[in-house]
């Protein structure tokens, strides 16, 4: 559905409109909660990772710390420094129990990682 609503183009508003679209349509037909997703999407380049539910209470989704802040933390993991610099991880639950390595996407929002940097963003659902 993302993808009808230009997905390729501005990937942040194809996913809004979606989320709207969903949400008028399960209002139309007496549906309480009708969206409830975790989703992650790549154009090879840039990643974005969304959170989002209708009832305000989804899936859990995380997102690793600068690789160099993790080496510096856990300098005994030896897959560290194998590790590109700007790689990110994203998760549905923290992998591991790393002091600092996770950090929780908030409800209604996305995260956006490019060249090694990222960003987090909220979410508004817009009519399509």
């Amino acid at each position: 559905m993302a993808l009808t609503f230009g997905l390729q183009d501005d990937t942040p508003l194809a996913v809004e409109r979606m989320i709207g679209t969903i949400e008028a349509a399960g209002n139309r037909h007496g549906v309480p909660d009708p969206l409830q997703m975790t989703v992650a999407v790549s154009d090879g380049r840039r990643l974005w990772a969304f959170r989002y539910s209708t009832e305000r209470h989804s899936r859990t989704l995380f997102f690793s710390t600068d690789v160099r802040t993790l080496r510096a933390l856990h300098p005994e993991i030896e897959a560290l420094r194998e590790v590109a610099d700007g790689a990110r991880i994203v998760v549905s639950e923290p992998l591991g129990d790393l002091t600092g390595a996770w950090h929780e996407v908030p409800e209604s929002s996305y995260g956006h990682v490019a060249d090694g940097g990222g960003e987090l963003r909220g979410l508004v659902p817009r009519p399509a």
